[in-house]
């Protein structure tokens, strides 16, 4: 009997905390997720992907400059598909390096199946934003990466 209700307890501490890690994550929703990234999980205190670290050379449309950063469920995804509540976020740069843009890629179940489910977001400096949802051009550019699930500057292997 102390068996199955310690075992009673581990399942409700392991589905109740389940409940609060997904509770946290913001749903596709442009406001909802600058706040998580900005002040609930600041995107700057997260890593970069293992194969492109820090500054990078970039393209059109981001400029000639970038950091890629990645929440840790992206991160530790071992293929593809990532799991679903990833998150990349790209710093885009001028020539001179000043910041221009940020641009976030969240995964998102059952928002854009077709697409990968990722809800994408163009934000200004100060969180404006600039684009959201599924924007043509990004899925246009992103298409030819469907197999490594639409990330372009980082390779599962």
């Amino acid at each position: 009997m102390r068996k199955m209700t310690f075992f009673m307890v581990l399942c409700f501490i392991f589905i109740t905390g389940g409940a609060t890690v997904f509770a946290e994550m913001p749903g596709p929703d442009s406001a909802s997720l600058w706040n998580y990234i900005s002040k609930e999980s600041p995107y700057v205190q997260w890593s970069f992907w293992p194969d492109h670290q820090g500054m990078q050379p970039g393209r059109a449309p981001h400029g000639p400059l970038h950091k890629v950063y990645v929440h840790d469920m992206a991160l530790n995804s071992t293929g593809t598909p990532v799991q679903y509540g990833s998150i990349q976020v790209k710093e885009s740069y001028d020539k001179d390096k000043k910041l221009q843009n940020i641009t976030v890629m969240y995964k998102v179940q059952g928002y854009n199946p077709d697409d990968g489910d990722w809800f994408r977001m163009l934000y200004g400096i100060d969180g404006s934003v600039k684009k959201e949802g599924k924007p043509k051009g990004c899925i246009g550019c992103h298409g030819g990466s469907a197999k490594n699930d639409f990330i372009l500057v980082h390779e599962f292997k």
